[in-house]
This record gives C-alpha cells, sequence and structure tokens, in this order.
C-alpha cells in the first residue's frame, strides 16, 4: 500500500508538475546553453524532492 501511495503521488506530481513553474527552476538548477548544445541538471530541486521523500518515509515508518 505505501508502495502504491508513492506511486499516486509521483503521478500527480509529473501531471501537475508542469502548472509549478518554480519546480525545475530552483536556484541551484543547472542549465548550460551553447550553439548546438543544451543541458540541464535540476540538482537543487533533485535535493529539494529527497529531503521531502525522506521526511514522508521517516513519518509513515513511525
Amino acid at each position: 500500500m505505501i508502495i502504491g501511495g508513492v506511486l499516486l503521488l509521483v503521478g500527480v506530481l509529473l501531471t501537475t508538475g508542469a502548472k509549478l513553474p518554480w519546480l525545475g527552476r530552483l536556484p541551484g538548477d543547472i542549465y548550460v546553453q551553447r550553439d548546438n548544445f543544451s543541458f540541464y541538471f535540476p540538482l537543487a530541486t533533485c535535493v529539494l524532492l529527497s529531503a521531502l521523500l525522506s521526511l514522508l518515509f521517516f513519518l509513515f515508518r513511525r
């Protein structure tokens, strides 16, 4: 049931993620654009999502 809930939350996040303008554009996200090349790595977004998921798992474990 926990895995199903996590999958549901991930699905909702993917569906509504485009409507959150700050998600993926946080300070600390790496974006490099050159002539024929662009590179994007959402470092700050990954850290934020990791912290939130860790907090959720900590709360559900208790």
